[in-house]
């Protein structure tokens, strides 16, 4: 099968590889039909992480049952199914708590917890930018689709990581309808925080960023862009406040933060929210923050690149704010996402905004990771384009 393989900072070449089997009764195998590119698989391919070369890349994944395991009971040959990117067992006590995204048995290392397709200290299992995906506890893990999911790929294969996750981002900042919510960072996930935020009722949601073709995304959903290259952020909240800040925030951005110069600064948007947010307002933290940055004592410090990021903790305990952090226990959400989309009441394919072949995969992270001018979101279809067609 051909697979998009991570060869070293910013190179991924498209090569054969061995065909992804069923290795354990509980397995399905999953062709895959649509497969996104994520903000997240940047750190990776920027080399600011210990993913190691020779793996393959993908972890918002979607496509057709081909084969499954002699145990499995629910999923079956030729259902659509989008995979969570939280690879979970469904029985430890993580999971049992609804906590998947901390799963105690897919993660080998017994000091961590967590396991993923396709990312670095989550667990060996290859990722989805492949003509084929082996899927550990299919019956737990994919989320069956509908009569529409062939043709409706690029709405619901973002169940697998952005849509839910942006939506975390909302649920740990406490977002209820009228708030007033403030989310740095117009990447995919922020523009799903936002879109969420609105989804939940929201009265006005500001989102942060200093990319002109991201900012109008924002403005396109009905949110209120703020260009941090003019503006700051938490001025204008507050001015539309009565001094106040916003009701609550998300941070979408990630300890890879930087500003319009392209000055790298981990604790930049965490200290955008401290200020913009009010007294005892929360704020969801869905940014990717590592204990380890390979990269991060050139580009920002000794400190950073352990993970120790300096905030105004000072302001944020005065303030009496609360922060949650971490990644999206996707399954906690997708259900109920997956039937917003399927009754037409959300349509999280307004990001993308490139469609390619697997073969493509090399230039398009050239692209999404330069941030070149309209390229918001882009899915890859290794085994045909969004309507199964073969290329």
């Amino acid at each position: 099968m051909k697979a998009a393989i991570y060869e070293g900072p910013r190179t991924v070449t498209v090569k054969d590889v061995p065909d992804a089997k069923i290795e354990h009764p509980c397995d399905i195998l999953v062709k895959i039909t649509s497969t996104n590119i994520c903000g997240s698989d940047l750190h990776m391919y920027e080399g600011r992480t210990s993913f190691q070369s020779g793996r393959t890349l993908g972890h918002e994944n979607l496509g057709e049952v081909v084969e499954v395991g002699p145990a499995v009971r629910k999923v079956q040959v030729g259902e659509y199914v989008v995979l969570p990117f939280n690879i979970a067992c469904g029985f430890c006590k993580q999971c049992e708590q609804g906590l998947t995204n901390y799963c105690l048995t897919m993660q080998p290392e017994p000091a961590l917890a967590g396991a993923a397709y396709g990312f670095a200290d989550m667990g060996p299992y290859q990722g989805g930018q492949a003509e084929l995906l082996r899927v550990p506890y299919g019956d737990f893990n994919a989320l069956r689709l509908g009569e529409d999911a062939a043709e409706r790929q690029t709405d619901y294969v973002m169940l697998a990581d952005i849509f839910p996750t942006g939506y975390h981002a909302t649920e740990m900042a406490h977002v209820k309808p009228g708030d007033q919510t403030i989310v740095f960072g117009a990447g995919p996930v922020g523009l799903m925080a936002a879109y969420s935020a609105l989804l939940k009722g929201a009265g006005r949601v500001w989102v942060a960023d200093h990319q002109q073709d991201r900012l109008r995304k924002a403005e396109e959903i009905g949110a209120i862009a703020i260009n941090t290259a003019e503006q700051d952020p938490a001025e204008v909240v507050k001015e539309a406040t009565l001094g106040l800040g916003a009701d609550n925030g998300c941070e979408c951005v990630g300890y890879q933060a930087h500003d319009a110069e392209g000055h790298e600064d981990a604790g930049l948007t965490l200290n955008g929210l401290i200020d913009s947010v009010r007294f005892t307002g929360a704020i969801g933290v869905v940014g990717v923050f590592l204990p380890q940055d390979p990269g991060g004592e050139e580009a920002q410090g000794e400190l950073e690149a352990q993970g120790k990021v300096a905030i105004d903790f000072g302001m944020m305990w005065f303030k009496g704010q609360s922060m949650g952090t971490g990644q999206a226990p996707v399954k906690k959400y997708n259900r109920a996402l997956r039937d917003l989309i399927a009754g037409g009441k959300a349509t999280p394919s307004f990001l993308v905004s490139h469609e390619l072949g697997l073969d493509e995969a090399s230039a398009a992270y050239e692209h999404f990771d330069a941030r070149d001018d309209g390229w918001t979101k882009v899915v890859l279809h290794p085994n045909g384009d969004s309507n199964g067609h073969k290329r």
